[in-house]
């Protein structure tokens, strides 16, 4: 069957360009506001590509596959590789030319990311407070309660252990996973099993360590960004701005694995 010439797939309707070109509107009409969009337009884009790889991820590691475990998390390191390279992009804007659209975002915030506070979820974050920032209701919220409710990826990683053999404690297989997590020597015990047969698992928690210090590492030069740009002026939407971000540098989303370097 031939398609007629307004069916054919093309590179535009595929991508669904149509909807994605007009989907930044500045609202001053400086020059700068756009760089502003489309870069945290593109962040949000790489935010659910995340989501999606972490969901993979899970799977990958309840079915116990050590392959592709490893090569998701390949993916998803190199996605916050990117991430945080556009930071570079971001800091070519100097203070002036922000402060210059700065009125425009009303009381819009990059703190309202909810697909940023869902991949935290996902890493094991577990804080009501930032719920605080979603009216009851909305989608928003109810896809972080969702995911508050959830195994975090840590759980996730425990059962894989289990599965490939190890002796997990079964209180940690059977957790609240409402709760934050929380070290647990009994795990390091297990985690020093697994460094010492050097195996696959051992490689799956190399790679998750540098998937937490690609979280820090995003988290600090987000924090340096921020203050390049608005130093410590309170931030978009009434938040604390640098003051808070620098209260989330340096803590580790898998506490046992840091934890387990010194007894190794």
């Amino acid at each position: 069957m031939i398609l007629e010439r307004s069916e054919v797939l093309t590179y535009s309707s595929y991508l669904s360009l149509d909807e994605v070109l007009v989907a930044q509107r500045p609202r001053s009409g400086k020059h700068d506001e756009m760089l502003f969009i489309v870069v945290h337009q593109v962040y949000e884009l790489w935010f659910k590509q995340l989501l999606h790889e972490f969901r993979k991820l899970q799977q990958d590691l309840t079915e116990g596959s050590t392959a592709h475990a490893l090569a998701t998390l390949q993916r998803s390191l190199k996605i916050f590789k990117m991430a945080v390279a556009q930071m570079d992009v971001m800091e070519t804007m100097t203070p002036r030319q922000f402060i210059a659209f700065r009125d425009s975002l009303g009381t819009g915030s990059g703190f309202q990311s909810a697909q940023f506070r869902e991949i935290e979820a996902v890493l094991g974050r577990r804080d009501r407070r930032v719920l605080a920032a979603y009216p009851k209701g909305s989608a928003e919220l109810a896809r972080l309660e969702s995911a508050t409710t959830r195994p975090s990826l840590y759980d996730s990683l425990l059962t894989y252990l289990f599965i490939r053999g190890y002796a997990v404690p079964h209180e940690m297989l059977k957790r609240d996973v409402t709760q934050p997590l929380e070290p647990s020597e009994a795990v390091q015990e297990v985690l020093r099993q697994v460094y010492a047969d050097d195996s696959g698992a051992s490689h799956i928690c190399e790679r998750l360590i540098d998937l937490d210090e690609g979280m820090q590492e995003w988290r600090y030069r987000h924090v340096k960004m921020v203050e390049r740009i608005i130093g410590d002026r309170t931030g978009t939407g009434g938040s604390t701005g640098a003051h808070y971000l620098r209260g989330t540098l340096f803590a580790p989303m898998f506490p046992d694995l840091w934890a387990v370097r010194g007894r190794l």
